[in-house]
């Protein structure tokens, strides 16, 4: 069976982090392992509190997984510190880390800072070009990028180019916060390749990190960036569709919708 690990914070609630990410990693065949960064107090609605842990903690879970077991493809999403951020990228970089993924994860869908503003600097020199995607959704790649607020596709491909300079393999710009379509637009310094989905209405806990819990699973499994980019669309339009109503507040994508594992 092909592993990944998910570098991330934990959500009790279980519709994002790491129980998202292994959740998605199951739903494609992939046998998941963890590193937790943070552990946090949320709901649907809305996170609470968090609570990182120390760096060299962080440092010593990546270690001991690293250095016992191959992998097939590697993960970050809430990596919330400074010094968490420096210690991933270090230790990423010393066991010489393939098939990476970056989500860089910077609010949440209610609107809590997931990612401190000290942080943003160094996940763009340490972690982003260490990646073979990076995966920001429309606020996080004008954070990234420096750009003007990212409203339209053009935007969209200005922020991509912009982001490829700091020296990640692909750059995948998720435009699912549009306000007229669902469109992914991916470029590898040369070519953009647009993905597109039905419009589905906006507000699901989680989205971010299953997608890019699902591209990480289609690494796993030996498919290149395009076609994992695309089958990852697949199912996470799929779970966005069969959303479930779990608590009081944001839907949560529904891992378990059998249509979109598809091969």
């Amino acid at each position: 069976m092909k592993r990944a690990l998910t570098i991330a914070g934990s959500d009790p609630c279980g519709g994002a982090g790491i129980q998202a990410d292994l959740k998605t990693l199951w739903r494609f065949g992939v046998y998941g392992l963890s590193v937790i960064t943070s552990v946090t107090a949320q709901n649907t609605v809305g996170v609470w509190a968090i609570h990182p842990l120390p760096a060299r903690f962080v440092a010593r879970q990546i270690d001991t997984i690293l250095s016992d077991i191959e992998l097939q493809a590697v993960k970050t999403g809430m990596l919330h510190r400074r010094s968490i951020v420096k210690v991933v990228g270090q230790c990423l970089k010393r066991y010489k880390v393939q098939n990476l993924v970056v989500d860089p994860v910077i609010t949440a869908t209610s609107g809590a800072t997931l990612l401190e503003p000290q942080a943003v600097e160094l996940l763009k020199t340490e972690l982003i070009p260490l990646a073979k995607v990076v995966t920001p959704n429309l606020f996080e790649a004008q954070i990234l990028a420096g750009t003007k607020p990212v409203e339209t596709l053009d935007g969209m491909k200005r922020a991509a180019e912009n982001l490829w300079e700091l020296g990640p393999e692909f750059v995948l710009v998720k435009g699912g916060h549009l306000e007229d379509q669902a469109v992914d637009i991916l470029f590898d310094g040369n070519r953009f390749r647009e993905f597109r989905a039905e419009k589905v209405s906006l507000g699901i806990h989680g989205t971010g990190c299953v997608f890019s819990a699902a591209i990480t699973a289609g690494l796993s499994q030996g498919w290149d960036v395009p076609k994992a980019v695309e089958k990852a669309k697949e199912f996470i339009t799929q779970a966005i569709g069969s959303s479930i109503k779990l608590g009081k507040g944001q839907r949560v994508t529904n891992i378990n919708a059998q249509s979109a594992l598809r091969r």
